[in-house]
């Protein structure tokens, strides 16, 4: 990955394309349950600022899960897409929702509190807690 370069990604039926140029070669994985419910398992996530764009946002669906939160995804295949702040900042984009999702790197664990105790990652990522997780992204609700 060539930093500052954008990136192409999908959803799993082709109706929702995008480009997005990611902070940095990394991803991190959250555990919250609302995560846990929206992709089937833990939700991991490229950081990619505010970049996010859509070719066509017809089939695209938004849901918004907290005071400060929206999840976007595809509305005809289902596909999970993007954890973004409701002003459209802090895109989290679906790593596996790249093109290429094999050049990312897993670094932090969000709500490490909230992980089920059946499955563990392998590699070494600095774990958060739920309240060290609302403090960075939503310190008025700490």
């Amino acid at each position: 990955m060539t930093p500052g370069s954008p990136l192409s990604g999908s959803c799993l039926c082709g109706a929702c394309q995008f480009t997005a140029t990611p902070v940095g070669p990394f991803a991190n994985v959250c555990h919250c349950a609302m995560c846990r419910r929206w992709t089937g398992g833990m939700y991991m996530a490229v950081d990619c600022g505010s970049s996010v764009r859509f070719e066509d946002t017809d089939a695209l669906g938004s849901y918004k899960g907290s005071e400060w939160g929206e999840r976007l995804f595809c509305t005809v295949c289902g596909s999970s897409l993007v954890w973004q702040m409701q002003d459209g900042t802090g895109q989290g984009v679906s790593m596996n929702a790249f093109d290429d999702p094999a050049q990312f790197t897993l670094k932090n664990q969000w709500f490490i509190d909230k992980k089920p105790d059946n499955y563990a990652l392998a590699n070494e990522t600095r774990c958060l807690t739920e309240a060290e997780c609302i403090a960075i992204f939503a310190p008025d609700e700490a």
